[in-house]
C-alpha cells in the first residue's frame, strides 16, 4: 500500500504522516550504524550517519517507492564488517537491527492506537495505523534473504564460509532479482507471510504487557 491514495483522499493525514514515515527508514539505518558501533565499527559515526538530520539519509528512489508502493529505503549506512568484534554475530545483529527498529516503531504505534483519544480521532487513527502497517512492511521486506536486503546478511551469519562465498556471488544481481520478483508479484506472498509472523509477535507482546 502506497501513500498516493491517502494523498488524494486526505491531504492533511498525508502531510502529518510524511515525517513519521521518513524517520521510519532513517531509524532503520541509524539502528544498523549504532549496533555496528557497539560491535566495534565506527564507520557510520565517522560518516555522519548517526544523525537525526534527514538530509544525509534520504535516497530519492527509496522515498518515491515509499510514496507509491508502501515500502522504501534510505541510503544504506556504511559498515565495515571486518571491524566487527565477533564477526559472525556482529553481522547478524547489525543486519537485524534495522528490522527490529521498524518493529519497535510499529509496536509503539499499535500501543498508542489503544488510546481512546487517538482511536476516536479519524486523522490520528489513520496516521498511527498506517505508520504501524508500513513499518511492518518495511521489516518484512528487509527480512527477505536476497542481497542487498538485511535478510541476506542475517542468513550469511549462519552459513559456513564455503556457503557464504557461494551465496555472495548473487549479490551483484540481487537488486535486479528483487525488482523482477516485485514486478512479477512473486515476492508479495513472501512479504505477506513474514508480515503475519510479525503481527503475531506484536500481538503476543501487547497481550503480555
Amino acid at each position: 500500500m502506497g501513500l498516493f491514495p491517502l494523498f488524494i483522499k486526505n491531504p492533511l493525514a498525508f502531510l502529518l504522516l510524511v515525517f513519521p514515515l521518513l524517520y521510519s527508514v532513517i531509524f532503520h539505518e541509524i539502528a544498523h550504524g549504532l549496533v555496528a558501533s557497539w560491535f566495534g565499527d565506527n564507520t557510520a559515526k565517522y560518516s555522519g550517519r548517526l544523525t537525526l538530520n534527514p538530509i544525509p539519509h534520504i535516497d530519492i528512489i527509496g522515498a518515491l517507492m515509499l510514496f507509491f508502493v508502501g515500502f522504501g529505503w534510505a541510503k544504506p549506512v556504511p559498515v565495515n564488517y571486518f571491524n566487527l568484534k565477533n564477526s559472525r554475530w556482529g553481522l547478524i545483529f547489525v543486519a537485524l537491527a534495522g528490522c527490529l527498529a521498524n518493529i519497535l516503531i510499529a509496536i509503539i504505534a499499535i500501543f498508542l492506537l489503544q488510546s481512546q483519544l487517538i482511536y476516536s480521532n479519524p486523522v490520528l487513527s489513520a496516521i498511527f495505523s498506517i505508520t504501524a502497517k508500513i513499518n511492518i512492511i518495511l521489516a518484512a521486506f528487509n527480512l527477505i534473504p536476497i542481497p542487498p536486503l538485511d535478510g541476506s546478511k542475517i542468513l550469511m551469519g549462519f552459513l559456513s564460509e564455503e556457503a557464504q562465498a557461494s551465496f555472495s556471488r548473487i549479490e551483484p544481481y540481487g537488486f535486479f532479482i528483487i525488482i523482477i520478483l516485485l514486478f512479477t508479484g512473486s515476492l508479495y506472498p513472501v512479504i505477506g507471510f513474514i508480515q503475519n509472523l510479525i503481527y503475531s509477535l506484536i500481538s503476543l507482546l501487547i497481550k503480555l504487557f
